[in-house]
């Protein structure tokens, strides 16, 4: 039988490495430059995952952070948490999810999946929840911005892949996949106003 609430968090743990693994080798300018057109970039969708850890998986069960982040306001609609301030280095906000991380890990081990929380940035009459939905919450939440990070990696330098040390294929292989992919959607080019036969 299948321990639900050590899959979910094998889960987590999995997409929190794959998180962290995006900014390795990278410099500072790669890890901060906005990588889409509303500012996307890798160190904010860490130190936006870093706040979500605390906020879902800490303060909801009333264990907020020994000590708050930088960015931390009391409003949380006033924080930064999408991109890094020029003080705000790599190294601070990695170690700051990192703690996040281990101070989630602490309340998913102390509670059950049914034990009571309250998000209190939710709508009146729907912030009360349960350790199972906010679980479930931080896994999607962290499987998408990785996700997010496995495409901005690769925008920058090429580098694929959700392990750690990822092996890049040959860049032969690269360029007939990409040529491939792109015969196919010519197939519906916009231009031709028609399905091409």
């Amino acid at each position: 039988m299948v321990d639900l609430k050590a899959e979910l968090l094998r889960v987590l743990q999995g997409s929190r490495a794959v998180m962290l693994a995006k900014l390795e080798g990278l410099s500072e300018y790669d890890r901060r430059r906005p990588s889409t057109p509303t500012g996307t970039n890798l160190l904010g969708l860490v130190k936006h995952l870093a706040g979500l850890e605390y906020a879902y998986l800490g303060a909801s069960f009333g264990h907020p952070p020994i000590e708050r982040p930088s960015w931390f306001r009391d409003d949380p609609y006033d924080e930064i948490d999408m991109w890094a301030t020029p003080d705000e280095s790599s190294d601070y906000i990695a170690g700051v999810y990192r703690q996040a991380c281990a101070h989630s890990d602490l309340t998913v081990a102390e509670l059950n999946l049914d034990s009571p929380g309250h998000v209190a940035h939710w709508a009146e009459g729907h912030q009360e929840t349960t350790l199972g939905v906010l679980l479930i919450r931080m896994v999607a939440e962290t499987a998408q911005h990785a996700g997010h990070a496995d495409i901005i990696r690769e925008l920058t330098d090429g580098r694929a892949g959700s392990e750690a040390d990822p092996v890049d294929p040959d860049p032969a292989f690269r360029r007939a996949q990409r040529n491939a992919v792109q015969a196919a959607a010519n197939h519906f080019d916009a231009t031709s106003g028609a399905e091409r036969l």
